[in-house]
């Protein structure tokens, strides 16, 4: 964020829409509010981000005990004066006339469909620029192929020097780590007779099948594309 304000430049946030843009308003939201950097406008351009963060402001008693003291004392972290969201087609267009500073957060968080994309086409190939990952991004997906900054991707069939910055932060992962999996399973190991283990990649589910297995559960499998399981 502080590259983007010094290159007045654009920073895209390819962001699921539950949850992960949630996350990353508020964590913005806060950067402001404790003066580690001046207000900076912020999009959010992605109807379903828009509609979803409208659920979460009807339920604050889902909120945990820090959301809940911050909204006392700062308000709706998910509406203030420099953050914008955007449905419709024509204020999403609108974004690519547009001047940095900016951050622009929309979906899909794997690069691979909505309008992240429109963005990507218009941004990557600008060096002052910055792609902040903060999800998984799975094999063969265009979003993979920007974390392993391959040369050249292709965005609506047109091949596109990548040149933009690109910045991951695993930390945003919302996802159980290997060992939280095997504690999980510790917990009620006497009730696990079968186990398929489906999300995820080979060179991560098969040793941790493995592993399961020493544990003692009975049957363990990764199925593969295609495969059909009776249970």
């Amino acid at each position: 964020l502080q590259r983007m304000l010094e290159r007045r430049a654009i920073l895209l946030v390819p962001a699921f829409a539950v949850g992960r843009s949630q996350q990353m308003i508020y964590c913005a939201r806060r950067l402001v509010l404790d003066g580690v950097l001046p207000a900076f406008p912020i999009y959010v351009d992605s109807p379903l981000s828009v509609r979803i963060t409208e659920i979460f402001k009807l339920h604050p008693e889902c909120f945990d005990d820090e959301t809940l003291a911050f909204m006392r004392k700062n308000g709706d972290p998910f509406g203030f004066d420099n953050l914008t969201y955007i449905s419709n087609v024509e204020d999403s267009k609108a974004l690519n006339d547009r001047e940095g500073p900016m951050m622009i957060l929309a979906a899909s968080g794997m690069c691979e469909a909505g309008r992240i994309l429109h963005h990507l086409r218009n941004s990557i190939e600008d060096a002052r620029n910055t792609i902040l990952i903060i999800g998984f991004q799975a094999k063969n997906t265009l979003g993979r192929k920007i974390v392993e900054r391959q040369p050249e991707v292709r965005i609506f069939g047109v091949e596109r020097s990548l040149e933009a910055e690109v910045v991951v932060m695993d930390a945003f992962s919302a996802h159980a780590d290997r060992d939280d999996l095997l504690e999980f399973v510790t917990g009620c190991r006497s009730k696990l007779r079968r186990v398929f283990l489906v999300h995820g990649e080979e060179e991560q589910m098969l040793p941790l099948g493995e592993r399961l297995t020493q544990m003692g559960i009975p049957d363990v499998h990764a199925p593969m594309l295609g495969e059909f399981a009776r249970v």
